[in-house]
């Protein structure tokens, strides 16, 4: 069981890694054209470069640029209901680390408990003729601890980094989108 933990644990620690790079969360052309989206009439081009460089933040700014006929506080909620689905997207996968942390140690420990009342029935029924035997029969439970705790440590680490990351991509793209809207509602009221 702990081997499969740990496969799976594995697996999501590397897909997480690579969904959660910066530029394929936060393009470079992506954060490039909203830099040059002066004025409402930018925002096609931003919308263009948008659809070639999909992202969460891709998604956010297609939102935007979509709605910006709206009054301001349509186009915020608009956002915020899709902000909140690529977050969810974001942290796809973090709950099984999450769950891989918790439970991987319980499941060395069950081994390890397994192993001493093997150990000491063993014992029972054969009686104790060498005190090496018995070392050694506590050290082959204690294996199953070690083996959950090198599961869960490296998942803690990996599920403590990429949910700060998450929240720092979230950070970042949400100034982005409200640097833009600021921007474009100020073209908006010049007359």
């Amino acid at each position: 069981m702990l081997v499969i933990a740990s496969i799976i644990s594995l697996t999501f620690i590397i897909e997480r890694g690579l969904a959660l790079r910066w530029n394929r969360v936060i393009p470079a052309a992506v954060e490039d054209a909203v830099e040059n989206c002066r004025a409402t009439a930018d925002a096609p081009i931003l919308r263009r470069t948008c659809a070639a460089n999909p992202s969460a933040l891709s998604a956010l700014l297609i939102t935007a640029v979509d709605h910006l006929g709206v009054p301001m506080e349509e186009i915020k909620d608009a956002l915020e209901t899709r902000a909140r689905h690529e977050i969810i997207r974001l942290e796809r996968g973090l709950i099984v680390l999450e769950i891989a942390t918790g439970i991987a140690p319980l499941m060395g420990l069950v081994g390890t408990i397994y192993g001493l009342i093997k150990l000491f029935n063993a014992l029972g029924e054969k009686g104790l003729a060498d005190n090496s035997a018995f070392a050694a029969g506590i050290a082959l439970a204690l294996n199953a601890t070690l083996l959950g705790l090198l599961v869960a440590i490296p998942s803690l680490i990996a599920w403590s980094y990429y949910s700060r990351k998450v929240e720092t991509l979230t950070v970042e793209m949400e100034t982005i989108c409200d640097e833009l809207l600021r921007r474009l509602e100020r073209t908006r009221k010049k007359p």
